[in-house]
């Protein structure tokens, strides 16, 4: 199998799974709306989740893994198109991966652990595991993997859209819609920048779950026009 069909097949599947990680902690877990609730209660429901719950969030954030390879095999399959690009492309697309991992590693890893500690704990240790996840949430979660994430996940796809545009061709409109997606993510990054810390902004808010549906079928639609050979042949 050539590395042009590993590419398109890849970029079909990964969104799909995805979405159907991310659907699955949204039905199991009430994710991402529990995180307003207190600590105890977050914690509650994860340990009633239980294995199933973890094994969820490792797939989800095997999907961010995933992402870079990704990224990287589109890069090459395009460098002969717009090396510059490609290169580029390649490099957003590898910081987009990484940092997302690195938000999400919490939920299997540490997350199961404060977990456990929290159901027995008395009044200042629990406490200390409220400090300690919520300082977790906002660092690794909202400043690394979301902050982040759709930054360098917008970015790529910014840079991919305008290549393909250059390309030229009757796919040149899969670049445009890769930059518009990309331009709504760099404004999603910003939902807890400056005066919107505390609250978030709801404007961005309202548009990350659009967003990510749009940009996952944009991934799709890339991973069909390289499997049929009209998208960098």
């Amino acid at each position: 199998m050539s590395l042009r069909t590993v590419t398109a097949i890849t970029l079909i599947i990964l969104p799909v799974l995805f979405n159907m990680s991310f659907g699955m902690l949204a039905a199991s877990f009430d994710y991402p709306d529990v995180l307003r609730q207190p600590t105890v209660d977050v914690l509650r429901r994860f340990r009633e989740g239980g294995s199933r719950l973890i094994l969820t969030w490792w797939i989800f954030m095997l999907t961010a893994v995933a992402f870079a390879p990704v990224a990287v095999m589109a890069g090459i399959v395009q460098h002969r198109h717009s090396p510059t690009i490609a290169t580029l492309a390649g490099v957003l697309g590898v910081l987009a991966g990484v940092v997302q991992f690195l938000g999400l590693a919490r939920w299997p890893f540490m997350v199961p652990y404060l977990a456990r500690e929290s159901a027995t704990a008395d009044p200042v240790r629990a406490q200390s595991i409220d400090i300690v996840f919520q300082a977790f949430n906002r660092y690794l979660g909202v400043a690394v993997g979301e902050h982040l994430g759709y930054a360098f996940t917008g970015l790529w796809s910014i840079v991919l859209g305008a290549g393909i545009i250059g390309d030229g061709g009757v796919v040149s409109v899969l670049g445009g819609v890769g930059i518009a997606v990309g331009v709504a993510l760099l404004l999603c990054s910003m939902e807890f920048v400056g005066a919107n810390e505390e609250n978030g902004w709801l404007l961005a808010g309202k548009i990350t779950p659009v967003a990510y549906v749009v940009w996952s079928l944009w991934l799709v639609a890339l991973g069909v026009s390289v499997l049929s050979g009209t998208l960098w042949p």
